[in-house]
């Protein structure tokens, strides 16, 4: 199986599956001399991991990272230990601990419609049955624990993320507020639509369904100049990232695909200048123009299907052709797109992060 690998100067393997042992990865090309604690890492994974909250699933992951080279002094030394990144590789583990592959002997074969059991199947000619292996969102993790890194080689750029739709509720963006995301279970900003995505998840868990959801990231901060105009955009980098997260289906740049519906004139982000800088009086395009940064605030949407794993029965066929009806028991999340919030924001900062560095490499800009 190839294609583990992702990114160009700052490039990130993963490895590991879901029910397997542990997970893990290598950030290769993470520059020498930076410096950070064990604590800034962690952070990142504790607001993805699964059991802490009511709405997400009840698989209980300490999701701990180790960092086993790349640093000095040892990692293990401790969480408060200051390292120092020494330009090697760094290699990360996090152990699973509460993996129960048993959870999906009852499917007796057949194949999850909406996951990845069938292709994996007519791809490889076998599979992992206990939660997908590879293609679970439990691989994830590691991009956090990457994107972590990748926000150190940045500081200047502040990245943050939001869910902005949940199902068919879009929140109010009057009441966007970016302190709001830290106060509910959600990451939504609006305060007023919190109550009542509980109260839809709720249902939705009774009635044995789920729902989908739309995440939009920010960055804060990116100076003007990353990306290169052909082959390198950095939007279609960051639509690749994007679309890599497990369930993503959509992705959008800035206005997306609502610019379509505007006339030429309401589109284009006038410039003017204030002092001796450029202004723009809007931001359509997403803090991207002809595959460059502009400088102003890079805003990434991304659609995540309902999860594919609700215990209502579906029709399916196993591996020898049988038909029949499948539905998975277990932790699940009844929004998978809840998690891919802290997902999205690693991606934006390993994309930024390798764009950054690819254009100080070619351009000797600071």
């Amino acid at each position: 199986m190839s294609h583990n690998s992702f990114g160009h100067l700052l490039r990130v393997t993963t490895w590991g599956e879901s029910h397997g042992p542990a997970i893990g990865g290598v950030v290769d090309g993470m520059p020498p001399r930076i410096s950070f604690r064990l604590t800034h890492v962690q952070k990142y994974l504790d607001q993805r991991r699964p059991g802490a909250s009511k709405f997400t699933s009840q698989r209980r992951e300490a999701d701990k990272v180790r960092i086993l080279s790349g640093v000095l002094p040892r990692a293990d030394s401790g969480d408060d230990v200051e390292l120092t990144t020494t330009g090697t590789p760094v290699s990360m583990l996090i152990e699973n601990v509460d993996a129960r592959p048993k959870d999906y002997e009852s499917l007796g074969g057949f194949y999850r419609p909406g996951h990845a059991d069938h292709v994996y199947q007519a791809k490889y000619g076998i599979r992992d049955v206990s939660g997908s292996g590879r293609a679970s969102a439990r691989e994830t993790a590691v991009r956090v624990a990457a994107g972590a890194l990748a926000r150190l080689v940045i500081p200047s750029v502040k990245i943050r993320g939001a869910l902005v739709a949940l199902g068919e509720n879009e929140i109010n963006r009057g009441n966007w507020d970016w302190k709001e995301t830290e106060n509910n279970d959600f990451w939504c900003p609006d305060i007023e639509s919190v109550s009542l995505w509980e109260d839809y998840l709720k249902g939705l868990r009774k009635e044995g369904s789920s729902c989908g959801a739309v995440v939009e990231v920010h960055a804060q901060g990116v100076p003007a100049g990353l990306g290169a105009p052909i082959y390198g955009k950095l939007d279609a980098d960051l639509a690749s990232a994007m679309m890599g997260i497990n369930a993503v289906k959509g992705v959008e740049i800035g206005a997306g695909f609502s610019a379509a519906k505007r006339r030429g004139e309401d589109n284009a982000d006038q410039m003017r200048m204030e002092g001796d800088r450029i202004r723009f009086d809007s931001n359509h395009s997403g803090g991207v123009n002809g595959g460059i940064s502009t400088g102003q605030d890079v805003v990434v949407r991304f659609a995540v299907k309902p999860t594919s794993s609700i215990p209502t029965a579906l029709k399916s066929v196993d591996g020898e052709g049988r038909e029949g009806e499948v539905s998975t028991k277990g932790r699940h999340d009844p929004c998978v797109g809840i998690r891919a919030v802290p997902v999205g924001e690693a991606m934006m900062a390993l994309v930024l992060a390798d764009h950054y560095l690819r254009h100080r490499a070619q351009t000797g800009a600071a």
